[in-house]
């Protein structure tokens, strides 16, 4: 827990409280993926599990005490995701089998899913990371993910 700066710290405490029901400094295990996905983190629910997080409620409470320290390691997981994951996940828009895929929906992905990104933030990084599209709108996807997952 020394590695997080104070107000990560209070950030951590914030959110935590909200699923503190009754102030005691405890919450219920079953929302541990929320607490952390309230901090901006992205868990996967093995991960949550693995952190002591729990499938039904009222089967394990968490204090804030240990609660900091799985903060903590969560946050320094970078195991989100790979190249090769989100290659994969880019060759579902690909129907011609041939590495390219429709901008608009290259687009309409950055807005929509996930951490949704704003319209001009969408400009900057299809700017930034796209290569031109062809005559009819596709784009090769790879190189467009490398750049961005250096970016990243």
């Amino acid at each position: 827990m020394a590695d997080l700066l104070p107000r990560e710290v209070e950030r951590a405490e914030f959110c935590f409280s909200i699923y503190d029901a009754d102030g005691s400094n405890v919450i219920d295990a079953y929302d541990l993926g929320n607490v952390l996905r309230a901090l901006n983190l992205n868990p996967t629910n093995a991960t949550i599990e693995k952190m002591g997080g729990t499938k039904k409620r009222n089967e394990k409470k968490i204090t804030l005490e240990e609660f900091l320290p799985i903060f903590s390691d969560v946050k320094k997981d970078k195991d989100q995701g790979t190249y090769e994951d989100f290659l994969e996940c880019l060759k579902l828009y690909d129907k011609s089998e041939n590495g390219t895929m429709l901008a608009a929906e290259l687009s309409n992905m950055l807005l929509t899913l996930g951490d949704k990104l704003e319209d001009a933030e969408v400009d900057i990084t299809l700017k930034e990371c796209m290569d031109e599209e062809d005559e009819d709108g596709f784009i090769p996807y790879a190189p467009f993910l490398k750049k961005m997952m250096v970016l990243l």
